[in-house]
């Protein structure tokens, strides 16, 4: 992924989405050509030249100072995860292109995951490969594959994968669109991190190429990390459950993460995990 293209594209897409009105200036219903401020608007709003601000959205400035930075995600009314990844895609990178090594789990984290069954619970690799999963979060959102497929890289599943190309996955989500938006985000700030991981730009084509709802959000940009949500699930063993799915970054395992699943107490999805627990048959 070429850094510069996707500045450029992260800001045009946010300098559409912002209206005259929405940045307390006077619109006098002029019609306009394309949505959204002109890029001499956005560059007085940041009290930058348009010419410099021309530069940075086509990729032909490379070394924005910080306080640059800051003025156009004001401007741009960026939020802290979008600040984060302007100033990512803003950074010069000479890092060769290089497959990164395996990805493996320490087994202390194996036997954690498996300890905290029968909450569902699961580690993603830095590009959203499901490294492990306990007996209940395979039950919960794969029963259908092999509950051994992490255990090895040439059959590991990957969630973004799952999620967008899997049918079986994607019924689970109930609104399955909100569900999208968030593992775009996710990926987009992994992405702008990783510009220079040839497994996560072969995943983005791969999901863009045979998803068009993947290309769809994907070219809006949304970025945002993921760290809690409340979702609906309709699984096709024990009905409609309403969980908080928690995802706890580990430390010094370059960006792998820890994914709880939880109900409320003695609430109905909390006895529909317990019915799950049983068809499943109670052992890990």
């Amino acid at each position: 992924m070429d850094h510069r293209s996707e500045l450029g594209e992260f800001l045009r897409s946010r300098r559409g989405a912002l209206l005259p009105v929405d940045v307390g200036l006077t619109d006098y219903g002029e019609r306009r050509r394309v949505p959204g401020l002109r890029r001499e608007e956005l560059a007085h709003l940041a009290g930058v030249s348009v010419g410099y601000y021309t530069r940075l959205e086509q990729g032909q400035s490379q070394n924005a100072s910080d306080a640059v930075l800051d003025a156009i995600a004001r401007a741009l009314r960026l939020d802290d995860d979008e600040r984060a990844h302007l100033r990512a895609l803003a950074r010069p990178t000479h890092k060769t292109r290089r497959r990164p090594r395996p990805e493996r789990l320490r087994p202390r984290v194996r036997a954690l995951v498996d300890a905290l069954d029968p909450v569902p619970a699961l580690v993603l690799g830095r590009t959203t490969d499901v490294l492990a999963w306990n007996r209940m979060a395979h039950a919960l959102l794969a029963g259908h594959l092999d509950r051994r497929a992490p255990e090895s890289a040439t059959t590991r599943p990957n969630w973004a994968r799952l999620f967008f190309l899997d049918p079986h996955v994607r019924e689970l989500f109930s609104p399955w669109q909100d569900k999208a938006r968030d593992t775009v985000a996710d990926l987009r700030q992994i992405a702008g991190r990783r510009p220079h991981d040839p497994s996560l730009a072969e995943l983005i084509g791969e999901l863009t190429m045979h998803s068009p709802d993947f290309a769809a959000l994907w070219s809006a940009h949304p970025v945002r990390g993921c760290a809690h949500h409340t979702r609906d699930y309709r699984h096709p063993l024990v009905g409609t459950l309403t969980l908080t799915d928690e995802l706890l970054t580990l430390p010094d395992e370059d960006g792998q993460r820890l994914v709880l699943f939880h109900a409320e107490q003695r609430s109905p999805s909390a006895t529909a995990l317990t019915l799950l627990t049983t068809t499943t048959g109670g052992t890990n």
